[in-house]
């Protein structure tokens, strides 16, 4: 008889056990995200300048790990142990920390990644709206990377997460498009998976004398895949590049920059050597982007850091740190200074990259 209810208490638990996972299942199948292949994005504010041919202009691109992954943290899928990585007041702290450096660089455009509108890692807090209330002067737009109702792993679990790439400029937008990318997931992954994309944003330009041409300033931010087997980052990547050469061939002036979670083959792999055991990034072979593009990243200063273990307090000669973040121009843009601010990585595991360029008259 105890035999028998114990047998009979087993299979209920094991019943409630899969009709909870059956239940997520549905759950998660009936709200995942499933954007269009292209999708034209809001234009949040009216930005007033003018961008010229023959004027200096400055661009960053930063990947602000939703304001969690400050110098405190690890996190779980690079080896770690967190899964929440800061209180509520340390992301706070990290976006107070975040703004005030865009402020002080003052670039013409900056690209964020991972910038969280409403997620449970980063307690809700509109990150994007708080950029946007900080730079009234930008006109800005936000395409989604990551949106799920619940992430149900590992323990305790991440939970809902909506997350995205956001683009602001000082100068208005004509246009600006979210681009899909291939999602190497299968379901059921894939639905609580991110769904990376490109945003597209296409500034008017003027001509030196302040006529306006024909040629626009073509903005690509981009955050490609981290964690697949590697086929994600190969198809990603050529979809870019078809992307780039696109405008190449209408003759615009093209600034793609990001998160490429790989490094450039003509970057300096010896810079930050890999380590075993650790997450390392993938090969991005730039031939496949054809000729007249320049690829920037800057050997000097880690533009990423390992998230296996907190970097307060730990052993920087023995730390893992990563060339990952940079930018891919055209060649009828002049380079005049591409520099990795070298942070601590205090605010975020990503340091920001900057680059000073020039609009060539060579471009038509």
């Amino acid at each position: 008889m105890i035999i028998k209810r114990i047998a009979k208490v087993i299979l209920i638990i094991i019943a409630a056990v899969l009709a909870l996972v059956a239940g997520l299942l549905i759950l998660l199948t009936a709200t995942e995200y499933h954007p269009e292949d292209v999708e034209n994005l809001d234009i949040n504010g009216t930005a007033k300048a003018a961008y010229s041919v023959g004027d200096p202009l400055t661009a960053m691109t930063w990947n602000i790990g939703y304001g969690a992954l400050g110098d405190n943290a690890d996190f779980f899928m690079d080896g770690g142990e967190m899964v929440k990585s800061a209180d509520e007041s340390r992301v706070q702290e990290n976006m107070d920390g975040i703004m005030d450096l865009i402020d002080t660089v003052g670039p013409d455009m900056f690209l964020l990644q991972e910038a969280d509108r409403d997620s449970s890692r980063s307690y809700h807090i509109d990150e994007v709206k708080m950029l946007q209330d900080k730079f009234p002067d930008y006109a800005s737009t936000y395409g989604i990377n990551y949106k799920t109702a619940f992430v149900p792993y590992p323990v305790p679990p991440l939970g809902k997460i909506d997350s995205g790439i956001a683009t602001f400029t000082s100068s208005q937008p004509a246009s600006v498009e979210r681009i899909q990318l291939p999602i190497p997931f299968k379901w059921p992954v894939r639905c609580a998976n991110l769904k990376r994309c490109v945003t597209e944003t296409h500034i008017p330009l003027c001509s030196s004398k302040g006529e306006k041409i024909e040629q626009e300033l073509v903005i690509i931010n981009l955050h490609l895949e981290a964690y697949d087997s590697g086929e994600g980052k190969i198809a990603q990547t050529k979809m870019l590049a078809d992307l780039l050469k696109k405008e190449q061939a209408k003759g615009n002036y093209v600034i793609a920059g990001g998160d490429f979670n790989q490094i450039f083959s003509t970057a300096d792999k010896e810079a930050f050597p890999p380590q075993p055991g650790k997450w390392q990034p993938g090969d991005l072979d730039v031939t496949q982007f054809g000729k007249g593009w320049k690829f920037l990243m800057d050997h000097e200063t880690a533009s990423c850091r390992s998230l296996d273990q907190p970097l307060a307090g730990a052993d920087l000669d023995s730390f893992q740190f990563y060339l990952i973040d940079g930018f891919i121009v055209s060649s009828n843009i002049r380079v005049e200074r591409l520099q990795t601010l070298d942070l601590g990585f205090v605010n975020s595991d990503h340091n920001p990259v900057v680059v000073e360029f020039i609009l060539t008259k060579s471009g038509h």
